[in-house]
């Protein structure tokens, strides 16, 4: 059965009309779903009650269950969301002083094999429907009571990877009838698939664009990213440049730190050299230790110096905070998770 949340507002229009219903009934469905946040479509009460069965017999509204919802320390929130097919993805909710923010998964699993991630090493099952994505945002909200004011695309998965359905999910997310988050509120981060960088920039949706770099040369990358043996660090650059010509949008760079790798006065200097003249701001990662990953943080002393030289050479940098650590919902801390493991 098709998912009601699967769907643009242009595209339920359509949906309408082959049930031979009027095309303003879509607002009106979309209304329910993304401002009343309704869980069954016999709450739409506007809607006739033939119209209610035609959605009944036709769609899901695809409610997920919270198997489990942990809080840090710092009061970030990590849930465990079962997908309703046996599997489960993990999607966190932080707290800034500008309001919510929250990392949303795009696939269960990730074909990409960062050696720094816990989504390393465990099977790739299938991308997410664009509103198996959206529903994180939705199940949160409710749970919470809340509104979410930025979303990053950051959890488990390669976004670009499971591209027409992520940027389907951006455009209910940012439309006005939808949950109307500002574009510029909403961040994709890759991994670097080139191909689908140059297609995000013909899109016009400007959001932002996070590309996870870590590493300056192609044989550091390569040993950290193995995406990189089929998308070089000089391919991705130029595809960066394309982006931010196309779109006139700065592009946030991901450097995790690792101690003794790519941590040193060198690999800042490779990086300012790489970076120059791009509009572009480098968020420094203090790297997160994992179950058997081979990499671990750098020192702090290390970190300060890193950004320093940074910022002094021109390159806008800054530490991310970091959040969540202790329930394991930092960055590069989310895996997929099967029911039976809980």
């Amino acid at each position: 059965m098709k998912n009601i949340k699967d769907y643009t507002l242009e595209e339920l229009k359509e949906e309408m009309e082959d049930l031979e219903e009027k095309s303003f009934r879509a607002e009106q469905i979309f209304k329910w779903v993304y401002e009343e946040k309704v869980k069954t479509f016999d709450e739409m009460t506007n809607l006739s009650l033939e119209l209610r069965n035609k959605l009944k017999e036709n769609y899901t509204m695809c409610n997920y269950k919270i198997l489990q919802k942990q809080e840090a320390k710092d009061g970030t929130k990590k849930y465990l969301f079962d997908v309703l097919d046996g599997n489960a993805i993990e999607t966190v909710l932080m707290k800034y002083h500008y309001g919510y923010s929250i990392c949303v998964s795009s696939q269960i699993g990730c074909k990409m094999g960062c050696k720094f991630c816990a989504s390393t090493g465990i099977n790739f099952v299938r991308s997410l429907t664009s509103g198996e994505i959206v529903e994180q945002i939705l199940a949160v909200e409710q749970d919470e009571n809340v509104r979410i004011s930025n979303v990053v695309f950051m959890g488990i998965g390669e976004p670009l990877d499971n591209y027409d359905n992520v940027v389907n999910a951006i455009r209910i997310i940012n439309h006005p009838k939808g949950l109307n988050i500002g574009a510029r509120h909403i961040s994709i981060s890759t991994s670097g698939l080139v191909p689908n960088i140059y297609k995000l920039a013909e899109e016009n949706i400007q959001c932002t664009l996070s590309i996870s770099l870590h590493a300056t040369n192609n044989e550091k990358r390569s040993a950290m990213m193995p995406v990189n043996n089929r998308y070089p660090v000089e391919e991705l650059v130029k595809a960066c440049k394309d982006y931010i010509s196309k779109t006139n949008r700065r592009i946030s760079f991901e450097y995790a730190l690792a101690k003794d790798n790519n941590d040193n006065l060198e690999d800042a200097k490779e990086l300012v050299r790489l970076l120059k003249g791009m509009i572009c701001h480098v968020n420094l990662i203090p790297i997160n230790k994992i179950e058997n990953g081979k990499f671990s943080k750098s020192t702090n002393e290390n970190i300060m110096k890193f950004r320093d030289y940074l910022n002094d050479h021109g390159i806008v940098a800054t530490i991310r905070r970091e959040l969540g650590s202790d329930i394991d919902a930092a960055c590069g801390q989310l895996r997929r998770k099967n029911l039976k493991e809980n």
